[in-house]
């Protein structure tokens, strides 16, 4: 007569437990992002255009920010070459609120196909107008009695959004494809969480000073760190390409002579 072997519960209840944790042989990307030269101050940016709202704010240009210990902020850090399907999920709905005139966060990353609020809490009228290259772009009035307006980009981008009545202010969405992407912090730190072992391509992006790749290797368990750094040099902006960053040419557009 045959036995049918029964397998304990209590083992695999465990198994299945692992099972349900999430990636296994997962680790961290940890590090900073340096700039290797002398950073120029921020540039106070004049405002010319309702001013009771407007001016209730410093306003400084966003677009190079280097902490004392040479740490870049709004630096995107993401990995080129996921070995997985997995998409970012935000804990809560993205906004970008424009808020003394300015844009609030400057970068932010969104997943692709996420709806973002646009919010207007400065009470006047503005209007939005995306530059992106991969999606569809807008341009839309948002007065002062529509609070929020949604949005969305479809595709992976990086996304430049300027206000055409006060045109001092501009930010950037980075339209992430995964869910791989970290944003550098105030001392240029970063974390990229739970990717699974093994090797990758490791690719910053900076609205001046461009891209960077590099290669890294993630253990099964624990972070590995790496640093990068942006060599001084001539940053590049939308009014002209390879000028030194020594001169303003114009307040709030980044135009450096």
């Amino acid at each position: 007569m045959s036995r049918t072997r029964v397998t304990p519960v209590f083992l695999l209840v465990p198994a299945l437990a692992l099972l349900a944790s999430g990636p296994a042989l997962a680790g961290d990307i940890v590090g900073k992002v340096k700039y290797a030269g002398k950073a120029p101050a921020p540039a106070k940016i004049s405002i010319t255009k309702d001013q009771a709202v407007c001016g209730k704010v410093n306003h400084e240009d966003e677009s190079l920010i280097v902490g004392a210990d040479k740490g870049v902020k709004y630096v995107v850090v993401k990995v080129a070459d996921p070995k997985d399907g997995r998409k970012m999920s935000p804990a809560k709905r993205p906004s970008l609120d424009q808020n003394g005139c300015k844009f609030i966060p400057h970068v932010e990353i969104v997943p692709a196909g996420q709806e973002i609020d646009i919010i207007n809490s400065d009470g006047i009228l503005h209007n939005i107008h995306s530059f992106p290259k991969n999606n569809t772009p807008f341009n839309k009035a948002q007065p002062k009695f529509k609070k929020v307006m949604p949005a969305s980009f479809e595709k992976p981008d990086v996304v430049q959004i300027k206000c055409d009545v006060h045109s001092w202010m501009s930010g950037w969405i980075v339209v992430a494809e995964h869910a791989y992407y970290s944003l550098t912090d105030a001392s240029g730190g970063y974390r990229i969480s739970d990717v699974p072992a093994g090797s990758y391509t490791l690719e910053t992006w900076h609205e001046k000073l461009g891209k960077q790749t590099k290669p890294v290797t993630v253990p099964a368990t624990g972070s590995v760190t790496v640093d990068l750094e942006y060599a001084a040099k001539y940053v590049q902006t939308s009014c002209r390409p390879s000028i030194p960053s020594d001169e303003i040419l114009c307040p709030g557009c980044g135009c450096r002579r």
